[in-house]
């Protein structure tokens, strides 16, 4: 990884951290809420809001370090930088939204969904092209 440029590891790093993060936070308040499988009762109970971030996580975060990665080996350019950085923030804030509610949309939800279906769009093409 000498070679891969420093945004690309940490951008890979930080969607590894928030995955795992959150996995671990779920665990954490099933313990304490001695909910040890399926939800909670209340909709918008923090056990079912850190279940939802992380499921929405380890819906894209994977892919997307895939990407990440593949550009970020192939001398990546001003434009595949900046989208692999909005698209690193667009999960962090996503995934802040999803534990700040589920029952009302919030701006944090809507700005990381819009981004990351924008930039992973993005992404995608531009590892098509290479």
């Amino acid at each position: 990884m000498s070679n891969m440029h420093p945004l690309v590891v940490t951008s890979v790093a930080i969607l590894g951290l928030l995955l795992f993060g959150l996995g671990l936070a779920v665990t954490v308040v099933r313990g304490r809420t001695q909910v040890l499988t399926g939800t909670a009762s209340d909709p918008d109970h923090l056990l079912n809001r850190l279940i939802r971030a992380h499921g929405n996580t380890a819906e894209y975060a994977p892919f997307l370090a895939v990407l990440f990665l593949f550009l970020g080996s192939h001398q990546p350019g001003g434009l595949t930088l900046g989208l692999i950085a909005v698209a690193t923030a667009a999960r962090v804030l996503l995934a802040v939204g999803l534990i700040t509610s589920l029952s009302r949309l919030n701006a944090l939800r809507a700005i990381g969904a819009t981004l990351t279906y924008v930039t992973g769009l993005w992404l995608s093409i531009l590892f098509l092209l290479a």
